[in-house]
């Protein structure tokens, strides 16, 4: 057993970054800003080693000023990957690296719709894993909001 315990220490000191993983240097958490300071208590991306955890989106834009785009969920899908491609270019990634996401909708009747949506965003065959649930509100009376994860490029 010491044998083992020997050989797996000097495994470990021959493996690249195994010893701050152990100490906790590669593993702290990156708070990004892609757009400045925030104003809400929540950062848009939060990297940990090579993963990225990115805060839900709804389906703001630009010209909506704060707002959620009109014209229903198919509308609202589509800006809300938008803002998630756009947080992931800003932090070191993109749609392709995305590999879980979470899907929250006001009303589940319209899952088939924001689907339509959703996967065109994503090659065919490369659809990241997903959760979806049901809910009785969310952020700025949206219909829809997504968070996902992806590795950094």
């Amino acid at each position: 057993m010491t044998r083992s315990l020997v050989l797996f220490a000097l495994l470990l000191c021959a493996v690249p970054g195994a010893a701050s993983a152990q100490n906790g240097a590669a593993s702290a958490p990156e708070f990004l800003q892609p757009y400045g300071p925030t104003t809400r208590p929540f950062s848009p991306a939060v990297r940990v080693g090579n993963m990225l955890y990115l805060a839900g989106q709804v389906g703001t834009g630009p010209s909506a000023a704060g707002s959620v785009v009109p014209g229903g969920i198919a509308a609202e899908t589509k800006q809300v990957m938008l803002n998630i491609k756009d947080v992931l270019e800003k932090s070191g990634s993109d749609m392709e690296h995305v590999v879980k996401c979470t899907v929250f909708m006001a009303d589940m009747k319209e899952w088939d719709a924001m689907n339509e949506v959703y996967r065109t965003f994503f090659s065919n065959g490369k659809f990241p894993a997903r959760s979806a649930f049901g809910t009785s509100g969310l952020a700025l009376n949206a219909r829809l909001e997504i968070e996902c994860m992806a590795t950094v490029k």
